[in-house]
């Protein structure tokens, strides 16, 4: 009997592994589930990014409080990172919208080099908070790019994880943003 168990035991956990594998191959992987859902936005205040003038306009930070009033879409962001230029597109495809309010944090960047990233693709945001990191924390931010719905109440509805393509824009951030607005209706 000990035999068979030192030898059945090994075979019992690889069926266990490959059925866990089969049953996670089509699972969504920019999901990543937010304890924040259906609960208010952090308690935070971020200061502008230092010396941030874009077409003239100087670009304010934001708190908890700016995140009431309308639908908003928070989207963290940097310089240095590859897959928030891939999505920047889409951010400025939504900035056309004038029923909602875009704000961004800028986390772990130099200003010289946030200002350099909005200059050359173009500024999406109403607002752009500097993030030293500990307000990414309070978000629940695992890296970047992160982007919230949050509804008129201040209540985060919607969070994706990784950059926007033209399938997650149209199909998964548009309709949440949609969604949002009715629940504050």
């Amino acid at each position: 009997m000990k035999r068979f168990l030192l030898f059945a035991t090994p075979l019992i956990l690889l069926v266990m592994l490959m059925v866990l594998f089969a049953t996670n191959i089509e699972r969504d992987t920019n999901f990543i589930p937010s304890a924040l859902i259906n609960k208010p936005a952090p308690n935070f205040i971020l200061p502008d990014v230092e010396g941030l003038v874009i077409d003239g306009e100087k670009l304010k930070g934001f708190a908890t409080k700016d995140l009431k009033g309308q639908v908003s879409v928070v989207n963290v962001f940097a310089s240095w990172c590859g897959p928030c230029r891939q999505e920047h597109p889409y951010l400025m495809e939504l900035a056309q919208r004038d029923d909602i309010k875009i704000f961004g944090i800028n986390q772990k960047d130099a200003p010289k080099n946030a200002k350099s990233f909005l200059e050359e693709l173009g500024n999406p945001y109403d607002y752009v908070g500097a993030d030293a990191g500990r307000v990414s924390i309070e978000w629940g931010i695992y890296g970047i790019p992160e982007t919230f719905v949050i509804n008129a109440n201040g209540i985060i509805t919607y969070k994706h994880v990784g950059p926007f393509n033209r399938d997650s824009f149209d199909n998964s951030l548009l309709p949440a943003i949609e969604k949002a607005k009715k629940l504050t209706e």
